[in-house]
């Protein structure tokens, strides 16, 4: 219930950036620990990122210390990433944490595909669910946020509703120059958000897109041991520098619009346990935004 992705500032924030092969031979030296080889992904990644064609990556934010840790919770964010070049939009739907989906003949909460599997095996649940193809993942664990937003030198975002959390209150309509540690608590609360879990995807959405527009305002950031620490540390994916090296110096509008949206269902408790339940006519919907985020102007 508290975390938020990151990398998409090597991937998508290099790749909404274009800094060049200077800036890739600096995260290549970097961050090539956060790498993992994904053969069912890369090639598919690496084909289309060479050939300027849209991809779409899939964010999970996970809860618990840094990555490598022995325990790996779950991921309780969830957001696919459209990023098409020729439209040149970046466009980004979040999944519920207790969407309910099949997984090996058991019905769990889709958040807990990762911890029965992988990060592949969370993807593969997303695929099933929405009808769509995948080219990789990015794994952030939460701390990542905190340090990532104190790398940029802090965000800044408009609440769109007043509460109160940990100390730190927020009124509706004011804009709020937040630290890592102010970021996470405004991305986190949930149970006074007259939309739940609903309403703090959003508000991660909005700490997302902040971050990305600062780097596009101060890209040389990306080039701080900072910000590298932050991602080697917090960070996994299955995205090849090749592909990184081709969003970097193809992709560099992609940033140019941000677009969000949601997947929404109605809450059933089935079994003692409560779920997010899809429609079919959701499930169709969102799966038809996705398809038309890749295919917009190809």
């Amino acid at each position: 219930m508290k975390k938020i992705l990151v990398r998409v500032l090597l991937v998508l924030l290099v790749a909404a950036l274009g800094f060049g092969g200077f800036v890739y031979y600096m995260v290549h030296n970097s961050t090539s620990q956060i790498y993992s080889y994904n053969k069912r992904t890369n090639k598919s990644s690496d084909d289309k990122t060479a050939s300027k064609k849209s991809v779409a990556y899939l964010l999970l934010g996970t809860d618990t210390g840094e990555l490598g840790r022995s325990y790996k919770g779950r991921t309780d964010t969830m957001i696919v990433v459209v990023v098409n070049p020729k439209s040149k939009t970046t466009t980004m739907v979040s999944v519920p944490r207790d969407t309910k989906v099949d997984f090996d003949d058991v019905t769990i909460k889709i958040n807990a595909a990762y911890s029965y599997g992988s990060s592949d095996t969370a993807m593969s649940a997303v695929e099933k669910l929405l009808n769509i193809k995948l080219d990789g993942y990015l794994l952030v664990n939460m701390k990542g946020l905190e340090q990532l937003v104190d790398a940029v030198g802090g965000v800044t975002v408009t609440s769109p509703l007043s509460f109160d959390y940990e100390g730190k209150s927020f009124v509706k309509g004011q804009s709020y120059d937040l630290s890592g540690s102010d970021a996470l608590k405004f991305s986190r609360m949930r149970y006074d958000d007259p939309q739940g879990d609903y309403g703090r995807q959003m508000r991660q959405q909005q700490i997302l897109t902040a971050v990305i527009g600062k780097l596009k305002s101060n890209p040389t950031t990306v080039l701080s041991q900072k910000f590298l620490d932050a991602v080697g540390k917090n960070v996994r994916t299955d995205v090849s520098l090749g592909s990184v090296k081709n969003l970097a110096t193809e992709y560099r509008d992609a940033g140019n619009t941000i677009k969000s949206d949601q997947l929404h269902g109605t809450g059933q408790n089935i079994d003692g346990q409560d779920y997010e339940v899809m429609s079919e006519t959701e499930i169709t919907r969102v799966h038809s935004v996705i398809q038309n985020a890749l295919n917009a102007n190809n």
